[in-house]
C-alpha cells in the first residue's frame, strides 16, 4: 500500500496541492499564496485517471493493413507492444524522409501540453525532428497570428515584446491612468491561465483598487461579463470597433483634441490617413452619425467618450480577441493611432496595451529574466504556413497564398507527427479539417487522452501528464520556481515525450544528437543550473538544485520596488536618437510597405471593413475562453459534470424562438451544427450568442457535434491576406430547441 502524501505542482492555470495515495491522484487544493485560485485543478484526479487515457500504444486498423476504405476518425484500432510501435513510427518516417524529403514532414506541435521547461511538448518534438533533419513548422499562434503580423509594421517590435515588455504594469495604471479604455474586454478568467503558469491571481483586485480611486472604466463589449463589474459596460455589435475607433479620431480632429505636436514628431503619415476618416479622399465621412449605424452605440455617446479620453491620461486597452475575427489586423493598428493622436505614448499610465486579461502575468511588475529552457535546436528546413492555415496546406500542396507581403506556395505534406496539442479543438471549421486530415500519407501522435486527434492518427503513443514525471515549473513574469515531482507512476504503459523520442532516435541513427547522452533527469538538473548561474548573474538569488527539489518551490524576489518601467519613454524623449523599428523609425499610421502589398482589404493605413455576413444566420457567434479549464485540457472531467457546452443568449433572442433556460438547442449554419444548452443572460445584446470552446469534438453520424464545440460552425479563413490569422469571432449561425434524441 502507498503512503498518502502531498505536494506541490504547477500548472498553466496556477500551483496547486497534490494529494496522492495507493499511487492514485485523489484530491488537489489550491495554493495556500495564491488569491484567487481557479478551479481547475479539482478536474486532476479524475481526468489523470480516467477511462479515456491512452493505457498502450496504439495503430488504425486500416492504415496497418493499408486499407483506405475507412477514414481517419472512423476506424477501430490495435494495440501493439511499444518495440512494434517504435518501428512502425521509425520506419514511416525514414519512408517519408528518402522518398519525399524533410519538407514533406510538418511538425504540428501547436498546445499548451504540459508546463514544465523540459517535458515541453513542441520542444521536445521539434528537438527530434530537428535531429533527423528537420521539418515544416509554423508561424504565431491562434491567439494573436493578425496581431503578430500587423503590430511590427505599426510599432516596430515584436508583437510579444510589446505585449510582455513596452506595457503599462498595474502599479502604473493605478497611480497615473485616469481614463482606462477597454476594447473586448479584460476578464479575470482568461487571465488564469499563462504560459506556464500564473501563480498569484490578482486582476479582479486590480480593479476593486481603480473603482475606489474613481477611475474612468469603460468596457467596449457585446457582452458585459467580459471585464470586471467595476467596469462600465458600453455595448457594441460584433465586428464593429473599427468604426467606433474612426468615429473617435474624428471628433479628436475636427474637435482640436488631437496632440498635433505628437504627431508630427513621432508618427509617419497621418496627413494622408486622416483624409480617409475625414472623407476627403472619396469615402464617407467617419462621423460618430455614421458610427452609430454601424455599432449600435448613440453619436452623443461616441463624442462623450472620445471627449473624456481626450479630457486625463488614457491607456487604450485591447483585447486579444478583436484580432481574431475578419479584418482584425485593423483595430489593433488603429488602437495605436488613437493613443498616438492623444499623445500619450510615453507617459506613465497612458498610450495603448495589448493582452490585459487575455493572459495571466501581463501587467506584472517583475524583474524579466530567462528562464529554464529545454534548447529545440535549429531547423534545416526553413519552409513554414502561418499556425491556423493548416487545412489549407493539407488540401491544396502546391497551391499558392498571400502572407506579409510574400507570396507563398503550400508544401506537399506526407507525414503529420503531432505532440501535445488538439488542432481539433481549436482550428475552425472542424468539418473542413476532418476532410483535410484525410490527405497525408501518415499521421502520428503522442496523447494522454483519447482526444479527437489521437482518434484521427495512424500511430498513437500514449504519453505522461506532468504529474507521472519530474520537471520544473516557471513562467515569464511570475516570481515563483517550482521543482514539481513526480507524484505518481506512469498510468498504463505510458512514456514521457523524451522517452518516445529516444527510442525513435535510436532507430534514426541520431540518438547522440538528440539526447546529448544525457537522463531526462540529467537534463532537468544541467536546464536548471543554467537558469540558476543566469538569475545569480542578474543579482537574483534562487536556490540551487538540490535545496529546490527539497523545498518544492521558491518565490524570488524579482518584484520590481523602484518605479515601474514606462513603456516607449525613450522613443518619446528623443525619437531621433531611439527610433522605433518601423521604415521611418516612428509610429506608422500610414504604411508605405504595407500599401506595396496591394491587398485591397488592408492598404497602406486602418480602414473598417463591414463584416460580410450570410442573412439567413440572424445571430453573431462568440467563441471565448471556458471558465472551467484551460482550452480543452481536462475535457474528460469535465464533460461528466456537464455533458453539453453552454451557450448565453439575451432573453429577447431566445423568447423570439421559444425557448428558455436548461433547453437543449442545436445551433447551426452552412458550415455545421452542435447541441448546447441555454443559458439565457442579459450580459449580452440582442442578435449576438456566446459559445465558449473547450469541448471535444464529437460529431455523431449525421454530423452534428454532440459536446458542442463552436469551431464546427467557424470559419476557416484567414483574417487577412497579410496576417492570416485565426478568423473565429462575428459568425452567422441559428439556434433552435433540438428535437432529436
Amino acid at each position: 500500500m502507498g503512503k498518502k502524501f502531498s505536494k506541490v505542482t504547477t500548472s498553466h492555470w496556477g500551483a496547486f496541492n497534490v494529494f496522492v495515495e495507493n499511487d492514485k491522484i485523489i484530491d488537489t487544493e489550491p495554493f495556500h499564496a495564491d488569491p484567487a485560485p481557479p478551479n481547475i485543478s479539482q478536474l486532476v484526479p479524475n481526468a489523470v485517471h480516467h477511462s479515456k487515457r491512452v493505457d498502450q500504444p496504439y495503430v488504425r486498423k486500416s492504415w496497418l493493413k493499408k486499407n483506405t476504405t475507412n477514414a481517419r476518425g472512423n476506424d477501430e484500432y490495435v494495440p501493439l507492444s511499444w518495440e512494434d510501435a517504435i518501428d512502425l513510427a521509425s520506419s514511416e518516417l525514414i519512408r517519408v524522409k528518402n522518398d519525399f524529403g524533410n519538407e514533406a514532414i510538418f511538425g504540428g506541435s501547436y498546445g499548451w501540453a504540459s508546463a514544465g521547461r523540459f517535458h515541453h511538448s513542441q520542444s521536445q518534438l521539434h528537438r527530434f525532428l530537428n535531429s533527423i533533419g528537420g521539418y515544416v513548422s509554423s508561424y504565431a499562434s491562434y491567439s494573436t497570428g493578425a496581431a503578430q503580423a500587423i503590430i511590427p509594421h505599426v510599432l516596430g517590435l515584436n508583437f510579444h515584446k510589446v505585449t510582455w515588455g513596452e506595457i503599462n504594469s498595474w502599479r502604473l495604471i493605478e497611480k497615473h491612468t485616469d481614463n482606462l479604455i477597454i476594447f473586448g474586454g479584460i476578464n479575470p478568467k482568461n487571465s488564469q491561465v499563462s504560459m506556464g503558469g500564473s501563480t498569484e491571481h490578482d486582476v479582479s483586485n486590480h480593479f476593486k483598487n481603480f473603482k475606489q480611486l474613481r477611475k474612468n472604466m469603460i468596457s467596449i463589449s457585446p457582452q458585459q461579463d467580459d471585464s470586471p463589474k467595476e467596469t462600465n459596460w458600453l455595448p457594441i455589435i460584433p465586428g464593429t470597433d473599427m468604426a467606433l475607433m474612426l468615429a473617435i479620431a474624428y471628433v479628436f480632429e475636427t474637435e482640436e483634441l488631437a496632440n498635433q505636436m505628437f504627431l508630427n514628431t513621432h508618427s509617419s503619415g497621418y496627413q494622408l490617413f486622416k483624409k480617409y476618416f475625414l472623407g476627403e479622399d472619396g469615402h464617407s465621412a467617419k462621423t460618430p452619425e455614421w458610427a452609430s449605424q454601424e455599432t449600435g452605440i448613440d453619436a452623443s455617446t461616441i463624442r462623450d467618450l472620445a471627449r473624456s479620453m481626450a479630457s486625463g491620461r488614457t491607456l487604450i486597452c485591447v483585447s486579444w480577441s478583436l484580432q481574431r475575427a475578419r479584418y482584425g489586423e485593423h483595430p489593433f493598428w488603429m488602437a495605436c493611432v488613437l493613443a498616438a493622436m492623444l499623445g500619450q505614448i510615453g507617459l506613465p499610465g497612458g498610450g495603448v496595451g495589448f493582452g490585459y486579461g487575455a493572459i495571466g502575468n501581463v501587467g506584472k511588475t517583475a524583474q524579466r529574466m530567462q528562464g529554464p529552457l529545454f534548447e529545440q535546436g535549429q531547423n534545416p528546413i526553413s519552409d513554414f504556413i502561418p499556425v491556423s492555415r493548416i487545412a489549407d496546406m493539407l488540401l491544396n500542396p502546391g497551391g499558392p497564398y498571400n502572407f506579409n507581403g510574400e507570396k507563398r506556395i503550400y508544401p506537399d505534406i506526407k507525414l503529420v507527427y503531432w505532440c501535445g496539442g488538439n488542432p481539433f479543438h481549436h482550428h475552425q471549421d472542424l468539418n473542413r479539417l476532418n476532410n483535410a486530415w484525410q490527405h497525408p500519407e501518415t499521421i502520428i501522435v503522442n496523447e494522454p487522452w483519447w482526444t479527437a486527434t489521437a482518434q484521427r492518427a495512424d500511430i498513437v503513443f500514449p504519453a505522461t501528464t506532468q504529474f507521472e514525471r519530474s520537471d520544473i515549473g516557471w513562467a515569464k513574469g511570475d516570481p515563483y520556481i517550482f521543482y514539481m515531482p513526480q507524484m505518481i507512476p506512469p498510468v498504463g504503459l505510458a512514456k514521457n515525450d523524451y522517452d518516445i523520442f529516444t527510442a525513435l532516435s535510436k532507430k534514426l541513427n541520431c540518438e547522440e544528437k538528440f539526447t546529448e547522452n544525457q537522463s531526462s533527469e540529467e537534463w532537468i538538473e544541467g536546464i536548471y543550473d543554467k537558469f540558476y548561474k543566469q538569475a545569480r548573474s542578474q543579482g537574483i538569488n534562487v536556490a540551487d538544485f538540490e535545496t529546490l527539489k527539497e523545498k518544492n518551490f521558491e518565490r524570488m524576489s524579482i518584484d520590481q520596488d523602484e518605479e515601474d518601467y514606462v513603456p516607449f519613454k525613450a522613443f518619446r524623449d528623443d525619437p531621433l536618437k531611439n527610433p522605433l523599428g518601423t521604415p521611418s523609425g516612428k509610429i506608422e499610421i500610414y504604411s508605405e510597405k504595407i500599401a506595396k502589398f496591394n491587398y485591397p482589404e488592408i492598404p497602406g493605413h486602418p480602414i473598417f471593413n463591414k463584416p460580410c455576413l450570410d442573412r439567413k444566420f440572424p445571430l453573431r457567434l462568440l467563441s471565448p475562453q471556458p471558465h472551467d479549464k484551460l482550452h480543452s485540457q481536462l475535457q474528460v472531467a469535465a464533460e461528466e459534470i456537464s455533458k453539453h457546452a453552454i451557450l448565453v443568449m439575451n432573453p429577447q433572442d431566445a423568447r423570439k424562438r421559444g425557448i428558455s433556460e436548461g433547453d437543449l438547442i442545436k445551433i447551426w449554419n452552412s458550415r455545421g451544427s452542435c447541441l448546447a444548452t441555454l443559458r439565457p443572460q442579459e450580459t449580452i445584446i440582442p442578435g449576438v450568442i456566446s459559445l465558449a470552446t473547450g469541448a471535444w469534438f464529437s460529431p455523431a453520424e449525421d454530423g452534428l457535434d454532440i459536446s458542442g464545440n463552436p469551431n464546427v460552425l467557424t470559419a476557416d479563413t484567414g483574417t487577412s491576406d497579410l496576417g492570416q490569422g485565426s478568423a473565429a469571432h462575428n459568425i452567422e449561425v441559428e439556434v433552435e430547441k433540438y428535437q432529436g434524441n
